[in-house]
């Protein structure tokens, strides 16, 4: 029987990341680097011997180089049957993909991709200032699709920081929580719809995918979710303490909530970051290798094959982690070619 009188039904650390994520999601990691002034290449002014070029995750003076050779992040590589939402909360990427589409955000904005049958994509994480140093810090959380949108055609739609509901709760003049809503809806807010085919999009899924930053001393209670079979995570990162139910908890950890019950959330002296995941799960067989998340053995057998066959349409690019002139705003360039910037 459930122990109603307590609402953390787990706890455990976060650990190296990925982090541990429940069914619908499947990954989810917190990159954090102190990237240094660019270069003129928009990469690294600062030597990169001593690191394993292609392989650096090591964060030798706080920050990494991913794969990337010159420029930090991830050049091409694919991906097919799930989805990638990529929160942006500092620093800059530029995207490019197979289907000729291309982005670069920042600022608090977020890209949604829908994977689909396949898709080739790169992530590079450009150097633009000179002269300042380059702080980055993201969230990239995979969604499961169900087994009828595994191979659905690639997309992806762009949540330009303006468009994404922040909410500040809290009695007017005392400490606040501010909550980002990118999936889902917190006190008559709606986040930007998700792609078409995304689990995400059903509102039966009860998709949640918030951030939540309290100041020192702020108090709010986490309302319950709709649907009777959600799961909910929510990731204490930041900060000292939160006392989550009347129970101290220290970061960095991981709670799994009782779903359908208002929950406590007290900060301590210090300012405090979680991230809240949440949905109705899938409830379906997960084959996964690498970049590939499908539901059998031979599906996985397929992609690649598949991907070893078509490259999922090839790379339309010259180098396999193109970036974008350093004059370049906010864009994104759709495979239809149409083009959208936010608003200023």
């Amino acid at each position: 029987m459930k122990d109603v009188s307590n609402a953390i039904l787990s706890q455990r650390p976060l650990g190296a990341p990925p982090w541990v994520t429940l069914d619908p999601f499947l990954f989810c990691v917190h990159h954090v680097d102190a990237y240094p002034a660019g270069n003129s290449q928009l990469g690294p002014a600062a030597s990169l011997g001593g690191r394993h070029l292609g392989m650096d995750f090591e964060g030798k003076d706080g920050w990494r180089m991913y794969h990337g050779q010159e420029i930090p992040g991830f050049p091409q590589h694919p991906h097919r049957g799930f989805e990638t939402v990529t929160i942006l909360r500092r620093g800059i990427i530029d995207h490019s993909d197979s289907l000729g589409a291309a982005a670069r955000f920042g600022k608090g904005d977020v890209q949604w991709m829908t994977a689909g049958r396949g898709i080739v994509h790169s992530e590079m994480f450009p150097l633009l200032s000179q002269s300042d140093p380059n702080p980055l810090e993201l969230f990239q959380i995979w969604i499961n699709l169900p087994a009828e949108s595994k191979l659905v055609e690639p997309h992806f739609s762009m949540f330009w920081e303006r468009e994404i509901p922040r909410l500040q709760l809290g009695a007017a003049g005392g400490p606040q929580t501010e909550v980002t809503v990118i999936a889902g809806e917190l006190e008559g807010q709606r986040a930007p719809s998700p792609p078409p085919h995304s689990w995400a999009a059903r509102r039966d899924a009860d998709t949640a995918i918030w951030t939540l930053r309290m100041d020192p001393g702020a108090a709010w209670e986490l309302p319950p979710a709709a649907g009777q079979h959600t799961v909910r995570a929510l990731y204490f990162f930041g900060g000292q303490r939160l006392r989550v139910d009347g129970k101290d908890v220290a970061p960095p950890t991981v709670l799994v909530l009782q779903s359908d019950r208002a929950v406590r959330l007290e900060a301590g002296d210090a300012a405090v970051d979680c991230l809240l995941l949440q949905g109705r799960p899938i409830a379906q067989p997960v084959a996964h290798y690498g970049p590939f998340v499908m539901n059998t053995q031979a599906e996985l057998r397929q992609a690649v094959s598949d991907y070893q066959r078509t490259q999922f349409g090839g790379w339309p690019w010259p180098s396999d982690a193109p970036v974008h002139p350093r004059s370049e705003g906010r864009f994104a360039r759709h495979a239809d070619g149409r083009i959208e910037r936010p608003e200023p």
